[in-house]
């Protein structure tokens, strides 16, 4: 299984696995030109996509999802709620490329097995996804309020986390936003912060453990040295040391990660 976090920020996120029988897109949050060159970047292409798979309708997870799909014929994956709230948004997909991904169920693509379970942020019914390939386990988490008990058991001891740092509190308490959106960002269908991150993953990580990349930053409360510095110290005050077992990698809103094998 091998995989690259093709975008991820406020600006567009976009997130590639592969086997050697599948290759899924989860979101399509940036315009056509970008996801192309996005995957130019890895050595890949869109046309050989055989699947896309949605977390939730907001535009910068879906923006380049209608494009993609006509253009490609691809087929898409949502809940159903999802799929009512960005049906207006995405404009028409034929009803052969659309298929219901119910939250909290597995849905076997070849020979890649992938586990939906919702999240707690202000979409019609957010989810993400858990990859699972001969006994490796990837998981992708980010827009989310917090992280609860249930999705903690989900995601527990995968090999990779993709895993939402979107803000320091502090930054994000004395920057420019409206006080709206500041408390948006801060409450329970909000986003995870820096220090919150590494309290979650104190209580996921595992021995088999390799990678962690920091994901959806935010480009006015956040910085990646923060980000990494903050959820290393948070980790290390539970007795877990970043580079004994595991390392920390960045995540961008426009330059993919290297395309790497779990």
């Amino acid at each position: 299984m091998r995989f690259s976090v093709l975008a991820s920020g406020s600006t567009g996120n976009a997130f590639y696995v592969e086997t050697e029988r599948e290759r899924l897109l989860v979101d399509a949050g940036l315009s056509g030109k970008q996801l192309e060159q996005l995957f130019a970047d890895i050595d890949r292409h869109i046309e050989d996509i055989t699947g896309v798979l949605v977390t939730h309708e907001h535009s910068d997870h879906i923006k380049g999802l209608g494009v993609i799909a006509r253009k490609y014929c691809l087929p898409i994956y949502a809940n159903e709620k999802t799929w009512r709230a960005m049906e207006s948004l995405i404009g028409d997909i034929p009803s052969e490329q659309k298929f219901i991904f119910p939250t909290g169920s597995v849905r076997t693509f070849g020979d890649l097995d992938v586990e939906s379970f919702g999240v707690s942020h202000d979409a019609a019914e957010p989810m993400f996804y858990v990859f699972h390939y001969e006994g490796k386990k990837l998981a992708l988490i980010t827009d989310t309020g917090y992280v609860s008990e249930r999705v903690k058991g989900v995601i527990r001891h995968a090999d990779v986390f993709v895993f939402e740092s979107n803000h320091d509190v502090e930054m994000l308490r004395m920057g420019k936003y409206p006080w709206n959106i500041k408390r948006r960002i801060l409450s329970d269908v909000g986003h995870v912060s820096n220090e919150d991150a590494g309290l979650a993953l104190a209580d996921v990580i595992g021995d088999k453990t390799k990678r962690i990349y920091l994901a959806h930053l935010s480009q006015d409360n956040n910085m990646k040295e923060l980000a990494r510095m903050t959820v290393a110290q948070t980790l290390e005050r539970k007795g877990i040391i970043v580079g004994e077992s595991f390392q920390l990698y960045d995540t961008d809103p426009a330059r993919p990660t290297e395309l790497i094998s779990v």
